[in-house]
Parts: structure tokens; C-alpha cells; sequence
């Protein structure tokens, strides 16, 4: 409690001088440097990279960078003043030149490798080498760890220029991509699900590049021309960015015996992965097995917690491999993202992503990337048979508890003491059938209606006299089951209004809607960043009654003009 005081009453960090003082470089200090790496940073064509955990990079600055938009929320949580986001020495850090920033910040970023796992199988022939030795950041360049009100954060620049990963690509991010991976950081943080953080938007005010886009009004399901867009850079934050790619990597590494630090880097980066995400639950004085086992276990509950949630807010990753899982828990990579609008078990918002990564295939596809965390783990417990079959137990389980997370959901979703399958499986099966949409049915079933008529708020076409039937049956059902299950002896008008308070904690009112997102970034990309404002103003408030005039705009049906819209119903995952 004193801590917290002390904290509390310290004056917020207003000046990049202040912010220097807060380094602490864990991973360049304490791990291994690529032997190949240059001493500048001067490391921007594709290479293979064969040994080591980090090459360290010169990010490539933008140019003439303008202020967008910073997280007032995390500037708050790590003690930074709002005006530092516009002052000169931090935007031009977090711009991506690091040529004048004070001692002991560092005019090196650093870049990690990572192994491609695609739904359980190991790749290599996407890397251009065909060895697996050119997959990692190809555009993400850390530039800062840092030690703010007792937390140690790893600040990592989205579009900061090319790397040894690059594969040849420009090391860009452009504007509508970063709009939307800081929109939905801040709204994702918001619903109280597990992510990276947005620290900061910058835009370039004279640099573009290509990239393939849908021409406006195009059903396309891939782009059908090349557009030129504004270069940006968005600072992500998090503890940590490494990956159950990352780990993978050391995992392969060490199980071909591909070098002879090849062991050794492994217990390395895991010992890393464990002091940065799992020192408060795992004794630093165990033996490195039973370290093992407690991190398995520990990530398996994260990562069974986090899908469970995404599923309650309807959010789908659509590109769900290894290297876009958190080996921390948490939500990583807003690429191909999306928000189920009309219900779809199999919506995807990603055109290349497939069914394996639909919506309600993501508990799936979370327990295969668990299996190759796993399977990255088992060189380091070679020599003891228990704690590997202990492993190989624990990585078994993932079903069970993921199966025990999503009944959780639903229960707290629907407002239930426990789950009931047959009425969950009806709800599912009228779901899909009416269709509804995902948000503003659950929210509007949280005011516990007496009929359906407020429901059909959420239904995005008329229904007949059969399925208003069924729904009738349903919510009968529902309002019976709710009843029994709690108190009999309270007041039924309190026990209404508890159950809907607390079905509104978990069922959101506002989702970050793709053709909310669309004519924010068109507009920014003229220099207009009013509706970037607006809406990270009403998503980051997601539960909350907000005004007449919010609800109208925001809590609505998708458009008839939307559906099927390229960049809007699915897109590439270019960005």
C-alpha cells in the first residue's frame, strides 16, 4: 500500500530525459546477440539468420511524422504525462529515429526470429531460403524496455523498417492498418481481454507506398488494384513480445542439435520468456524441469482464458499460427482481425485464412499451437522421464480445460449459475438460422426481456412464424432456468435487475465494427483524424450506457451496403 502511494503521488514523466531514466534492456543484456549482426544496426536486407535470440536493427524513421493519436489510459497506467506524446524527443523516437535520444536509451532496436507453425504443422518453404532461417519481425523494431510503476514493458515500433526478416518486403506499415491495430489494442484493453497495448499513432506526412487494396464498391474477395497510402508507425506495448514461434524456433534448433549452443540458447530464451511473463507465479530457485512443467501448466489456463474470451466478445484472429501467439497469453498481431457482426461460427475475416481458423475454430486451433509449445519444451526435459510425461499429460489436458473455460463463458454470458447444453445448443442453432447480430443480441438479452421483441433489435433479416416460435419457447426457457438457478426466495424484480447488471459486465454494448473503422482511416488518410478520436473514445467505454446520439451511430446493424464489401466483410492480410 505504501508502494502505491508512493507511486500515486509521483509527478507523471513529461519529458524524454524522464522516460530515459526507466531503461532497463533485459533481453539484449542477458541473451545472445546474432554473431552476424552489425555493430550499427545497419542490418536491413533479408539474410538467414542461424544462431542467437535478437539481431540488433537501426529502425528506418518515417518522414515528416505528424501526431495521430496516443492511449490516454496506458500513458496514465505507466505514469507518462499526455504531453509527451506530442513532444519532440518522443515522436521522434517513436517515429523511428533513435539518433538523438539521451543516455541510457540506446540508438539500437533489436528484431527476433521466430518458426512458422501453421495449425499444428511446421513450415519452412515461406521463408525465401527454404531453411526457416529468414522467418521473424520483418518490420517490428523494439526500441525500449523499460521499468514503469513496477512493470517491466518492451515498447515495439509496428512499420519501423526492414529487417533480416523482411523477405523482401519495404519494413512499412501503412495508415489504415495501424489505425486499425491501435483502435483495437485500446478496445480489446477496454473489454477486459488479455492484449498488447497502443502506446502511439504517427503518420508520415510525405511518405507512401503501394500496397493491393479493393477499389471502392469492389465484391472482390482479393484486392483488385494497387493503391498508394501514407506510411505510419504505431508503438505496441507489452511484457514481452515473444512468441510460441519464438520458443519453437530455439525448440527445432535444439531437438536437430542444428548448432552446438543450440541446447543452451533454448533454456535460455525460456528461462527469459519465464522472468518476463511468469516470474510471479514461477520460484526462480526451481530446477529448470520443474520450471518447464509450471510454465505449461501456467500458459495453458492464459491461453484457454484468452480464446474463451475472445469468443465472448466475438473477436476472430483469423491468422491463429504460432508466431502470432503470446507465449505470455495474451492477444498478439491485429492483422487479419475481425468482429462478428451477423453470427457465423465460421466467420473470417481473413480471404487466405481458411475454416481451421474461423471463429468457433479458434479453441482448435489454440490447443494445436499449445501442442508445438510443447513439443519446443520436450529437449530441455530429455533427461528426465517423469517431468516429460508430466509435459505430455499436461499438453493432453488442453481440451478439458479449454472446454471448462468456454462453459464459463457462456454461463456468465447468458447469465447462468452453470452451463445447460440442449438450451445452449437451441441458442447456437438460432443464431445461425435467424442470423443475429452477436453483440447487440447478447447485449439486448442482458436487459432479460419478458418476450422477443427487443431481440429482434438484433436480427438481420424478418423471421417467420416458426422461428418466432422457437425463440418464444427459448427465452421461456432461459427466463425458467435463470430463476431456478439462483435465489428462490428473492425478489424477482432484484433478482432481474442484478442478473442484467451483471450480464452487462460481460456482454458488451459497442464492438469495433470494420465499417466503423473504414471511414476513419479514409478520412485520416486526408489528414482528418476527428473519427479515429470518436472512436477511441466510445471503444474504450464498451460496456457503458453512452449517449442518444453514440447509440444511434454505433449500436446498429451492419448496413445492407456493407455486406460482402471488400475491405470491409474480408480483406488480405496486406497492410
Amino acid at each position: 500500500m505504501k508502494n502505491k502511494q508512493t507511486v500515486e503521488s509521483s509527478p507523471p514523466i513529461s519529458t524524454l530525459d524522464g522516460l530515459s531514466k526507466t531503461a532497463s534492456y533485459s533481453l539484449m543484456d542477458t541473451l545472445t546477440c546474432d554473431p552476424e549482426g552489425t555493430v550499427d544496426g545497419a542490418d536491413h536486407s533479408p539474410r538467414q539468420v542461424f544462431t542467437g535470440h535478437y539481431v540488433p536493427v537501426q529502425p528506418t524513421p518515417i518522414d515528416n511524422p505528424e501526431y495521430i493519436a496516443h492511449s490516454k489510459a496506458l500513458f496514465h497506467e505507466l505514469g507518462l504525462a499526455d504531453s509527451l506524446a506530442t513532444s519532440a524527443g518522443f515522436m521522434q523516437m517513436f517515429s523511428g529515429d533513435l539518433s538523438q535520444v539521451p543516455p541510457p536509451l540506446r540508438k539500437l532496436g533489436w528484431a527476433t526470429g521466430y518458426a512458422l507453425s501453421i495449425y499444428g504443422t511446421e513450415y519452412t518453404q515461406q521463408c525465401p531460403f527454404r531453411t526457416g532461417n529468414g522467418y521473424g519481425d520483418g518490420r517490428a523494431v523494439s526500441v525500449l524496455e523499460a521499468v514503469l510503476n513496477d512493470r517491466r514493458w518492451e515498447f515495439q515500433l509496428k512499420g519501423g523498417g526492414r529487417t533480416p526478416y523482411c523477405r523482401g518486403a519495404d519494413g512499412r506499415a501503412v495508415l489504415r492498418s495501424s489505425v486499425r491495430e491501435f483502435l483495437a489494442q485500446e478496445y480489446l484493453h477496454a473489454l477486459g481481454v488479455p492484449t498488447s497495448r497502443s502506446l502511439s499513432l504517427y503518420v508520415s506526412k510525405t511518405e507512401t507506398v503501394q500496397r493491393p487494396w479493393y477499389s471502392e464498391g469492389s465484391r472482390s474477395q482479393d484486392p483488385d488494384m494497387m493503391v498508394e497510402e501514407p506510411v505510419a508507425i504505431s508503438t505496441r506495448v507489452a511484457p514481452s513480445f515473444l512468441r510460441v514461434g519464438q520458443i519453437e524456433l530455439f525448440g527445432r534448433r535444439a531437438r536437430k542439435r542444428e548448432h552446438p549452443s543450440a541446447l543452451e540458447e533454448l533454456e535460455q530464451i525460456v528461462l527469459h520468456l519465464i522472468d518476463r511473463e511468469y516470474a510471479e507465479v514461477i520460484d526462480g530457485q526451481l530446477s529448470i524441469g520443474e520450471k518447464v512443467i509450471l510454465l505449461a501448466g501456467e500458459f495453458r489456463a492464459r491461453l484457454a482464458s484468452l480464446v474463451a474470451n475472445w469468443i465472448r466478445v466475438g473477436y476472430c484472429q483469423g491468422n491463429f499460427n504460432s508466431d502470432n501467439c503470446a507465449a505470455g497469453g495474451f492477444t498478439l498481431d491485429f492483422g487479419p482481425f475481425g468482429f462478428c457482426e451477423a453470427f457465423d461460427p465460421y466467420f473470417q475475416p481473413w480471404t487466405g485464412g481458411g475454416q481451421h481458423f474461423a471463429f468457433w475454430n479458434q479453441p482448435a486451433a489454440a490447443e494445436r499451437n499449445f501442442a508445438m509449445f510443447c513439443s519446443a519444451l520436450q529437449p530441455l526435459l530429455a533427461s528426465d522421464k517423469e517431468a516429460s510425461q508430466q509435459l505430455d499429460d499436461i499438453r493432453s489436458g488442453f481440451a478439458e480445460v479449454m472446454q471448462k473455460e468456454l462453459e464459463a463463458m457462456w454461463s456468465a454470458k447468458l447469465g447462468l449459475e452453470r452451463f445447460v447444453p440442449s438450451l445452449f445448443g437451441e441458442l447456437v442453432t438460432l443464431m445461425a438460422k435467424t442470423p443475429v447480430d452477436y453483440t447487440i443480441f447478447f447485449r439486448e438479452l442482458s436487459s432479460v426481456p419478458d418476450d422477443i421483441g427487443p431481440l429482434k433489435q438484433s436480427f438481420y433479416q424478418d423471421t417467420d412464424e416458426e422461428t418466432d416460435k422457437r425463440w418464444s419457447e427459448w427465452l421461456a426457457q432461459w427466463r425458467s432456468l435463470i430463476t431456478s438457478q439462483r435465489d428462490a426466495n428473492a425478489q424477482a424484480a432484484g433478482l432481474m435487475e442484478g442478473l442484467s447488471s451483471r450480464m452487462k459486465r460481460v456482454n458488451p454494448k459497442y464492438s469495433l465494427r470494420e465499417w466503423l473503422l473504414a471511414p476513419a482511416y479514409q478520412q485520416a488518410a486526408k489528414g482528418d483524424y476527428d473519427s479515429i478520436k470518436e472512436l477511441q473514445a466510445v471503444m474504450t467505454q464498451p460496456y457503458v450506457e453512452q449517449s442518444k446520439a453514440v447509440e444511434d451511430k454505433y449500436y446498429r446493424l451492419k448496413p445492407l451496403a456493407c455486406w460482402n464489401l471488400g475491405g470491409v466483410s474480408h480483406m488480405s492480410c496486406s497492410s
